[in-house]
């Protein structure tokens, strides 16, 4: 596995499901304190799957340039779904008239289906303090991770797809409102949680803190899916 930090307090190692000899490394890139951890150039899982992560590397060194806290290689089948997750989208969301959100997104079973069709992917989580100006911010690293995906492309991963967090900012009122058809078709991407996936307890199978908030004010912790191959 790969896992990589922005200027951290502290490392996050390997847990329960990884046994490989953790070799760290650090660099300095920009203003960021990059580390992370070298398993022979790849992941073993105790399902028996092996994960390559030496190639990808650099894409997480960039993602962290553009914003993200933590970038993680991971295995598809670390990711879960449930329909309980469309029903919280569906019912009770204020961001829900939105070509992004469901029923305009897949189900939990074909984001399943997709997800299977893939044997790696890198999970970005992102630390958001209650500060001015943090929706901005948000929209310049989402953004980042919609170009990363365009890069991923012409780099020959030509399966990558990333699935964001949260609701499309993209305008300030959807054209689902009107009738009027997507504006930004090339930048639209849905949420992890749009597409029935639990996005609690996929962070935890990797070993990443999130946890419910009772204030608006706290620190958010935001994670966004980059489908590889």
């Amino acid at each position: 596995m790969l896992v990589t930090e922005r200027a951290p307090d502290f490392c996050r190692a390997f847990y329960a499901f990884h046994s490989i000899s953790l070799i760290t490394h650090e660099l300095f890139v920009d203003r960021y304190r990059i580390s992370y951890y070298s398993f022979s150039r790849s992941i073993h899982f105790s399902e028996g799957v092996v994960v390559q992560t030496s190639d990808l590397k650099k894409y997480c060194e960039k993602a962290l340039q553009g914003g993200a806290t933590h970038a993680k290689v991971t295995h598809p089948n670390t990711v879960v779904t449930a329909p309980w997750v469309r029903f919280k989208c569906m019912f009770g969301c204020p961001y829900k008239h939105r070509y992004s959100c469901p029923p305009h997104t897949p189900t939990p079973e074909e984001t399943r289906a997709n997800l299977d069709s893939y044997e790696r992917a890198i999970l970005f989580h992102i630390e958001a303090p209650a500060v001015k100006g943090r929706s901005k911010s948000m929209m310049a690293y989402l953004d980042n991770l919609i170009k990363l995906e365009g890069e991923l492309f012409k780099d020959g991963y030509y399966k990558a797809f990333v699935m964001l967090a949260g609701p499309c900012v993209l305008c300030k009122e959807c054209g689902k409102v009107t009738g009027v058809p997507c504006r930004f078709p090339e930048k639209t991407r849905p949420a992890m949680e749009a597409c029935g996936i639990d996005v609690f307890q996929t962070a935890r199978n990797n070993d990443f803190f999130i946890t419910t908030l009772k204030e608006k004010s706290e620190p958010q912790n935001l994670y966004c899916l980059m489908l590889v191959d």
